[in-house]
């Protein structure tokens, strides 16, 4: 994968992030209600949609600043991974506690399926596994420390 192609995937990974919490936090400041009418989960006082909308503004501030080359890549990847893992473990801390509490009132299929705070978590854990891919230097496809065929290692002497 060639870095300009890793760094448009991370870009459009963190945008569809900051769309989807942007919807959901405009929503409930706006209307003070929560999409279709899910129990909104709140932390430190605030809904939990707000601090989702903030880690994926900086994962995508970071993501854009990676791919202008305005930051170095190493330091890109270690925020990458930082942010969305806390956003994993935020979001996955929220999708249990809807879990349990659709185990005791009973399980309701929302209109996307899901709840939303799962489709932040399914956001973080992609963007989390992206940040362990590498771009090769020179746009190969194969992954670090693979030898690309007919590197030399392979080949027999004659």
């Amino acid at each position: 994968m060639k870095q300009r192609t890793y760094d448009l995937v991370n870009v459009l990974l963190a945008l569809a992030g900051v769309l989807f919490s942007g919807y959901l936090s405009a929503l409930r400041f706006l209307s003070s209600t929560c999409f279709a009418g899910e129990p909104c989960p709140f932390f430190l006082g605030y809904p939990a949609c707000y601090f989702g909308f903030g880690l994926f503004s900086a994962l995508f501030i970071t993501s854009v600043l990676a791919s202008a080359r305005k930051i170095p890549t190493q330091i890109a990847h270690y925020a990458l991974r930082a942010v969305s893992l806390g956003g994993t473990l935020f979001a996955g801390y929220f999708v249990v506690q809807e879990f349990i509490r659709d185990l005791a009132g009973g399980f309701a299929i929302g209109p996307l399926g899901l709840p939303t705070c799962a489709y932040g978590l399914v956001f973080f854990l992609t963007i989390f596994a992206f940040s362990f891919r590498y771009p090769s230097a020179k746009g190969n496809e194969s992954s670090p420390g693979e030898q690309p065929a007919g590197s030399g290692l392979s080949q027999a002497r004659h």
